[in-house]
């Protein structure tokens, strides 16, 4: 029995690694601090724009959030990205952020 969940675990494995670049990022930005509706609309807007690694970049930001922050401001949030040293992340970053800010 044990050995006939091993394919179904490698199958959920890899599904799981499968992730689309988008829900990635999505779900970065919200690790990272910034509400869910925020995080969905700039992610849909961010991945056509940026390369794989730098949504990636991006993306690892969730590391970085303090535990006792519920929402990340704007502001706070650009000033993570422009510690990532890439202008073109910031632009994309920016023009995102104040698109979704509006809608």
């Amino acid at each position: 029995m044990k050995s006939a969940m091993l394919p179904v675990a490698a199958l959920a494995c890899l599904l799981s690694a499968c992730a689309t670049p988008e829900a990635r990022l999505r779900t970065g930005l919200n690790n990272a601090g910034l509400s869910k509706a925020m995080s969905a609309c700039m992610a849909e807007r961010m991945v056509d724009r940026l390369s794989l690694l730098q949504l990636r970049r991006l993306a690892a930001l969730g590391s970085l959030r303090d535990k006792h922050i519920t929402d990340l401001s704007l502001s706070q949030f650009l000033h993570k990205v422009r510690a990532l040293k890439d202008a073109e992340i910031l632009a994309v970053s920016t023009s995102s952020a104040a698109i979704c800010a509006v809608r």
